[in-house]
């Protein structure tokens, strides 16, 4: 008799082989759009979708750019529902990623301003007291204007990293290649933690790995555009990750914690995910002891990470007033900044000017905290109301209907992860929604988790697969050119959004 051989994976759908070589094609696409009019070093900044079209190669890289958005913005859509296997979801975003890599920068020009902040804190110079300007960056034509005056806005550990490409890159060029390098690296440690963290909240990993990994945004904003965000979402997944493989021990709650402070240090949006990490870390009763104790040891790690990285790199926390000028830029696709927006159209048509831009900001701020201590305790009571022997219907009844959750997601750690991991992606959905500045990168923030733990993917996908419209090659950002109208579809948008849940709430 012959051994059995190792099982024979599902043959692959025509569907499914259409959506990877219509992807492909369209990453080509984009890639091209890059090569005739990405976010060179050269390129005219402050350009509009009107002058780039009377560029020379304007139709040429607008068609391109359209074309390829559409097709990597479809292929992805119609396999939301989850890859034919992990395998393949690999592979596809692993292909659709390879033009871009060698592409350009796209969709904005943010990487010269990190290569600019490396140059400044290599030289001795302080990022986060002196802008690239005064600091006599020597590629300081390359920054976006905007950006030029203003303290770094991120923290330490990025600020490391960024020096690190600066020393290893030598010119423009190879610090902007040692910079995608740093990014796509963070990628590939999102792209390792993701089938675990699946696991642990009783999804395919086939579908948390498509939804994260091949979305449009992440090949052209956290690959070509080299972003950041790429770097804090591999941190705070692999974070996550040690929490819920090793839930209640002190060594791997001080390794997670610290693991989520880097993910602090390099952007601090990532903190509001901290006290969920909490929960997720919690092995036994939800009770007040438990949660203190474990909270010690998570919050231990985390301060270490913050006060290791500050005292090494030599700046301190400077970082943190940095802060404050990432608000800077005012642009309708923050839901508060249209609504101030609104306000002060409404008050010109009738000789005010009520400036409300920043008090609605401050105001949603005010509101942010609120939604998150509310999302927390939400969380905090789900998990105390679960039984020991919690199955996966307590995991969320909407999963277990759309046989997302398979037999390793039948047990009481699997709900008790997935409320916690839902509620840190919510956490990170109303950090979007409601901070002063959304780009279409910050999209990418909640999208790794709630592929992890959302039951229906329209909602979020949708959105998702708009932002890809929002910015053209060279990093012109659509928003900037449609103020007025765009402000006044956020509004409404926001206000039918509400209106429609107010509606859905029992009486």
């Amino acid at each position: 008799m012959t051994a059995p051989g190792p099982p024979v994976p599902p043959p692959v759908s025509l569907a499914a082989l259409r959506a990877r070589y219509a992807g492909l094609v369209g990453a080509v696409l984009l890639a091209v759009a890059g090569y005739l009019g990405g976010a060179l070093p050269d390129a005219p900044l402050g350009a509009t979708p009107t002058s780039i079209w009377r560029a020379p190669d304007g139709p040429a890289t607008l068609t391109c750019w359209l074309i390829g958005t559409m097709l990597l913005v479809g292929a992805w859509w119609s396999l939301r529902e989850g890859a034919p296997s992990t395998r393949w979801a690999y592979v596809t975003a692993g292909l659709w990623a390879l033009p871009l890599l060698v592409a350009p920068p796209m969709g904005s020009r943010d990487v010269y301003s990190y290569a600019c902040q490396g140059w400044t804190y290599a030289h001795g110079v302080d990022p986060y007291t002196v802008g690239v300007a005064a600091a006599g960056c020597p590629w300081l034509d390359t920054v976006a204007p905007i950006w030029r005056d203003t303290p770094a806005p991120y923290g330490p550990v990025f600020m490391l990293l960024a020096a690190l490409a600066v020393s290893l890159g030598g010119g423009l060029t190879g610090t902007i290649v040692a910079l995608r390098v740093i990014a796509v690296a963070g990628l590939l440690l999102a792209a390792l933690c993701l089938p675990g963290l699946a696991r642990a909240a009783g999804v395919p990993a086939r579908r948390a790995v498509w939804l994260a990994l091949a979305g449009p945004l992440v090949g052209v904003h956290l690959v070509a555009g080299a972003h950041n965000d790429a770097v804090m979402l591999g941190l705070l997944l692999c974070g996550l990750l040690v929490v819920v493989r090793r839930p209640g021990r002190p060594a791997g709650l001080l390794l997670a914690g610290a693991l989520l402070g880097l993910a602090v240090t390099v952007k601090a949006s990532a903190v509001v995910v901290v006290p969920f990490a909490v929960l997720a870390g919690m092995p036994g009763r939800y009770t007040v002891r438990a949660l203190l104790r474990h909270c010690g040891w998570l919050a231990g790690g985390l301060l270490a990470a913050l006060l290791v990285t500050s005292a090494v790199s030599g700046l301190g926390f400077g970082w943190v007033g940095g802060l404050t000028h990432s608000g800077d830029s005012e642009q309708w696709t923050s839901p508060p900044t249209a609504v101030g927006f609104v306000i002060d159209y409404a008050g010109a048509l009738v000789g005010r000017d009520p400036q409300a831009v920043p008090v609605v900001r401050a105001v949603a701020l005010l509101l942010l905290a609120g939604v998150l201590v509310v999302l927390w305790w939400r969380a905090w009571q789900t998990l105390c109301r679960l039984p020991e022997d919690a199955g996966p219907e307590l995991a969320g009844p909407a999963l277990v209907a759309s046989k997302l959750v398979g037999p390793e997601g039948a047990g009481p750690r699997v709900a008790r992860s997935r409320v916690a991991l839902h509620g840190a992606a919510v956490a990170l959905v109303a950090t979007v929604v409601l901070s002063p500045v959304f780009h279409p990168w910050y999209a990418t923030w909640p999208l790794a988790l709630l592929a992890l733990t959302a039951a229906r993917t329209t909602w979020f996908v949708l959105p998702t697969a708009a932002a890809a419209f929002l910015a053209l090659p060279d990093g012109t950002n659509l928003a900037r050119v449609t103020k007025a109208p765009g402000a006044l579809a956020m509004t409404a948008l926001l206000l039918t959004v509400l209106v429609r849940t107010a509606r859905r709430r029992p009486r």
